[in-house]
């Protein structure tokens, strides 16, 4: 009896100092500010709004500066630049090793349907960095010839790593996941230095994280699609509520042109070399990071309807939105069975 009255005067006290620990890290945590940065990356802009005692825009920027200097198709400098020269240069200590593995693995699942070799045919369409006439039908088989993902490789030796090609003539170009990868890294740095109320936007490519300002799940609005090239009328469709997730949208509403009556869209299919005509306008993935839902959303934008279904069958661990064109000419929604918790009333 003695013995468990000692056990008892030893635990109050640090019990009493738990509770106390905790109330005053609860605090702590309620009454640190939210930082609002902006800025223009990737030719777009960007928002990150985050729970911190100081303000971590240099170190954001500093990292974005690394994504751009790896991935961006007009900075001369950068990693694919040099390798679209022709440059044989060591990857193993760049971004570029971990991009291009993300992309060959979305590649092969969607057989093909995202391919970051395809940059030529949109260069030759007029939506690349590049501006050319409408390609004729014997330009764009010539360009089929070196356009597939296949016709890349990493090749590694004595510890370093090179890209390979088949064809001299084929480029890279990972335009389709650049915001989506900025988003990944930014929320790397932010974890890294303890954040965990976050939610970084770049070009409408989201990573959200813990709570927001009035600690309840982030709201992220998903455009309706309206051919609107300047985004200027922006009504939302929906609502939905992100946490600890990443969502990135793809559309056709946006980017676009019409030439003898016919609409031309920026997604083009690497298989025929032309613009898609499926009914897909607004292709929206959630994922667990923004790489990946970014390349989703644009493979499913080639695939049509019912081949992204059948990829999602086979990741239930993806979610998806689609606003498309139904059989009567209006718009019409489906989204998979995961996604309802995630729309907000």
């Amino acid at each position: 009896m003695k013995n468990n009255k000692n056990r008892l005067m030893w635990q109050l006290p640090f019990l009493t100092f738990l509770i106390i620990a905790t109330i005053l890290i609860v605090r702590q945590k309620h009454n640190t500010p939210f930082q609002h940065d902006k800025g223009f990356v990737f030719g777009t802009v960007y928002g990150i709004t985050y729970q911190c005692d100081s303000n971590l825009q240099k170190a954001i920027i500093a990292e974005l500066d690394k994504v751009d200097m790896t991935m961006s198709m007009f900075n001369k400098k950068s990693v694919i630049s040099r390798i679209n020269r022709g440059e044989r240069i060591d990857i193993s200590e760049t971004m570029f090793e971990e991009i291009y593995e993300i992309a060959e693995r979305i590649s092969e699942d969607t057989d093909g349907a995202f391919d970051i070799t395809v940059s030529p045919l949109v260069n030759a369409w007029g939506f690349g960095f590049k501006n050319a006439m409408m390609p004729t039908g014997q330009q764009v088989d010539s360009m089929l010839q070196f356009v597939g993902y296949e016709k890349i490789k990493l090749k590694k030796e004595n510890g370093r790593t090179f890209v390979e090609k088949q064809d001299g003539r084929s480029m890279l170009d990972l335009s389709s996941i650049a915001k989506g990868y900025g988003c990944d890294r930014v929320a790397r740095l932010l974890r890294s230095r303890g954040v965990t109320n976050f939610m970084i936007d770049i070009g409408g490519e989201i990573v959200a994280s813990g709570t927001n300002e009035k600690k309840t799940p982030w709201k992220i609005g998903v455009t309706k699609p309206t051919d609107d090239s300047l985004n200027a009328d922006g009504e939302i469709q929906t609502i939905l509520k992100i946490t600890d997730k990443a969502m990135a949208t793809s559309g056709n509403y946006r980017n676009f042109y019409y030439k003898d009556g016919k609409k031309y869209a920026h997604t083009i299919d690497p298989h025929t070399g032309y613009p898609v005509q499926h009914n897909i306008l607004s292709s929206t993935v959630i994922a667990d990071n923004c790489t990946t839902a970014d390349a989703y959303a644009t493979a499913f934008m080639v695939m049509g309807l019912d081949k992204a279904k059948d990829v999602l069958a086979r990741h239930p661990e993806l979610m998806a939105y689609f606003i498309y064109t139904g059989k009567d000419g209006k718009d019409t929604v489906w989204y998979s069975q995961s996604m309802r918790d995630k729309i907000a009333e």
